[in-house]
């Protein structure tokens, strides 16, 4: 290769590293996270049933899905593995709520972040909406998971008159 050729990358956002891990179906518990149906949930419920004829125990997973909260279930062989995904939680302060519903965020290092809609709680909406207006400094959390951004929850920071 000559230093005279042209090299051309497709820009990605993502840094290319994998949104699961692997684990042993065995080692999940309840509180953990799994991958359902190409879905990142949380686990609410593992059983665990005998080994049988084919020398498998098998565990049943009931998991809820950590963006739109619906109820998934899983059974795997104990043995095998299981996709995990990388859940991250990142605190951002809000600066502004746009006529269409995408938020004005302040990351950490000073940097504006303007891609995040009103989450679709309701409730969650109201408590952003009236801090604002009310002039309160809010925090909202966010929550990350195999490219996937939602709002989880909201504080207010202190100094509020």
């Amino acid at each position: 290769m000559s230093d005279s050729e042209d090299h051309h990358f497709d820009a990605q956002a993502d840094s290319g590293a994998s949104k699961t891990y692997p684990q042993q179906a065995g080692a999940i518990r309840k509180g953990g996270h799994i991958v359902i149906k190409n879905r990142p949930c949380k686990v609410v419920e593992v059983s665990t049933s005998k080994t049988g004829k084919h020398g498998h125990a098998k565990c049943h997973f009931v998991a809820i899905d950590i963006f739109n909260s619906k109820k998934l279930e899983d059974i795997v062989p104990s043995s095998h593995n299981c996709d995990i995904p990388h859940v991250d939680r990142k605190d951002y302060q809000l600066i502004d709520i746009a006529e269409d519903g995408y938020l004005s965020l302040l990351t950490e290092s000073g940097d504006t972040k303007d891609d995040l809609k009103l989450p679709s709680d309701d409730a969650l909406v109201a408590q952003i909406k009236s801090g604002f207006e009310e002039g309160k400094d809010l925090i909202l959390s966010v929550m990350c998971a195999m490219g996937e951004e939602q709002i989880c929850a909201v504080k207010e920071v202190g100094g509020g008159k």
